[in-house]
């Protein structure tokens, strides 16, 4: 092999060098064979191209005569046949000798960027305690491209761990409405009013059932809190009755469902309490 991030390997080695590897780095293998000439086209294309990223990803060449059990348990078919193993897992895949320029635009989405190993470094000065770091390197990826997901997703973390919520909202807003995007949304948005005295609010409501502007600022201090059911409860009664409330209280259930979960029983429960209020 010309390049020491390229090897051969064969069916006992492979969790070893490509499942377990694939957790610090991408792992490309590529299944072949001797008498397959459209495997001579694309194999040296694929060993310059790990070489030129020096440890961007490793490649492994797996002789499908030698590894039939193996070729056959991953769906390598027809050969050349390209994977792609990160964390453990296959995330991509292609057949057949593609272009080198096709092969590098395939490498685009399975490689890290230089933005991307920036978040990482931001992620590790998180674990480290170093806030400051971290948001400073977070920031400038954002700079340079303000819709990467896992920058923006992890400065957002940073700023709602902050109790800056309003900050959060504005890192998330150019990014695509992942689940977890929209997971991190709901949570800003259930954000409790200053000072908000639960007791209190508990209390006017208590007195005066028909508040509803007490009722709702009540409803989000425990759903800030974390105390997702009493706070359900209060949205349901507003929604069930239909006044100029009901789209505030609506959205602040809906929001209570993404930061739980579709799954989580609250959410099953409560979902369908709300639609029976709707309709």
């Amino acid at each position: 092999m010309p390049s020491e991030f390229v090897k051969e390997v064969n069916a006992p080695d492979f969790a070893d060098a490509v499942v377990r590897r694939s957790h610090d780095v991408p792992v490309v293998v590529d299944f072949w064979a001797e008498w397959c000439q459209p495997c001579k086209t694309l194999g040296p294309v694929l060993e310059r191209l790990a070489d030129e990223h020096s440890g961007g990803f490793e490649l492994v060449k797996v002789d499908v005569d030698a590894n039939q059990a193996l070729a056959q348990q991953f769906g390598a078919q027809s050969i050349p046949h390209v994977m792609a193993f990160k964390g453990g897992q296959p995330v991509d895949q292609f057949t057949g000798a593609l272009p080198e320029a096709q092969v590098r635009s395939w490498l685009d989405g399975i490689v890290p960027s230089q933005l991307d190993l920036t978040v990482d470094e931001a992620r590790s000065a998180m674990l480290d305690g170093n806030e400051a770091r971290a948001e400073e390197l977070l920031r400038h990826v954002l700079t340079e491209k303000m819709d990467h997901a896992e920058a923006g997703t992890a400065l957002a973390s940073l700023y709602l761990s902050q109790g800056d919520n309003a900050r959060a909202l504005d890192v998330l807003a150019p990014l695509s409405p992942t689940t977890e995007v929209e997971r991190l949304r709901a949570t800003a948005r259930l954000t409790e009013p200053d000072g908000a005295d639960v007791s209190g609010l508990g209390a006017a409501v208590e007195a005066d059932p028909d508040d509803d502007a007490a009722r709702m600022e009540l409803a989000r201090a425990l759903a800030a809190s974390a105390e997702f059911e009493p706070a359900l409860d209060h949205f349901l009664a507003i929604v069930r009755k239909k006044n100029d409330r009901l789209e505030e209280a609506r959205t602040a259930m809906l929001d209570v469902f993404e930061v739980l979960g579709a799954d989580h029983p609250l959410s099953l429960t409560y979902r369908r309490e709300l639609a029976s209020a709707l309709y």
